[in-house]
């Protein structure tokens, strides 16, 4: 019998547990793995390297990343959105002198910020965004593209989100409902009061709202704008620039439509 390759053997094993589990701590993978959290380590930095996995600046937890296999649909699909909307991200944020986000759809009810405009010295929140998964549950991004689900796909990234949830989602995920309720109500999602999101060493506590971007009758990501929260309410943010957000949003889930 041909002997395997252990180092690859042990990589693979850290993929899958991760992709089985949703995200790990270092923790939870020697516990799953039987493998030295030295050793883990090692093969988690050479897979971060390759972007087949990511490390979450929140929480420390392991998730699959953007350049694994599975998703290279999706990360194709992050291309065409920067394409077709990083002039729009640039207008809005002019525009309204706020920073923007623009997210895609990365499969199983979550979407990953792939552009910003976001810039420390202008608008006082942490700029390293692109790359990270917002919250489903608790950020307005995430909730903003649920929100646009059609309800056969809600089910569906419903089940896939349900069990795989960080504790603090968990928590929140008996509301949703209710929340996307709000949202439609609404017309546009927000984060929730005090919420971070993210452990960050610098940086105001920022605020957000954010719409669904939609091509033809498909929700492929979200678009936000935020702030520093105590710089302006959420009422007086959408009040003065819900419109300009959401004619962004149609216009890049438009160019799109055409370009794919």
């Amino acid at each position: 019998m041909m002997k395997l390759n252990r180092s690859i053997d042990r990589g693979l094993t850290v993929l899958e547990t991760v992709q089985r589990c949703g995200t790990c701590s270092l923790a939870e993978l020697a516990d799953r793995t039987s493998l030295p959290k030295a050793t883990l380590l090692r093969i988690c930095a050479t897979l971060e390297a390759r972007r087949w996995l990511a490390r979450r600046s929140s929480d420390g937890r392991y998730q699959v990343g953007s350049a694994f296999p599975q998703e290279a649909r999706a990360e194709g699909y992050a291309d065409l959105m920067v394409a077709v909307g990083k002039e729009e991200v640039l207008a809005v944020s002019r525009d309204t002198g706020l920073a923007v986000d623009l997210a895609v759809a990365v499969g199983g009810g979550r979407i990953e910020i792939v552009d910003t405009s976001r810039n420390f010295n202008v608008h006082g929140v942490h700029p390293d965004t692109v790359g990270y998964r917002p919250s489903p549950v608790l950020s307005a991004l995430g909730t903003a593209y649920l929100s646009a689900l059609s309800g056969e796909d809600r089910v569906v990234a419903l089940r896939e989100l349900f069990g795989r949830l960080p504790r603090e989602d968990a928590e929140a995920f008996p509301r949703l409902a209710q929340i996307l309720g709000q949202i439609a109500e609404r017309g546009y999602a927000v984060r929730p009061s005090g919420y971070w999101g993210r452990a960050v060493d610098y940086g105001a506590l920022p605020a957000a709202i954010a719409v669904p971007v939609i091509a033809g009758a498909t929700a492929i990501g979200a678009m936000n704008l935020v702030w520093n929260a105590s710089d302006y309410s959420v009422e007086e943010v959408a009040d003065k620039h819900l419109a300009r957000l959401k004619l962004a949003a149609h216009r890049i889930g438009t160019a799109f439509a055409s370009a794919g």
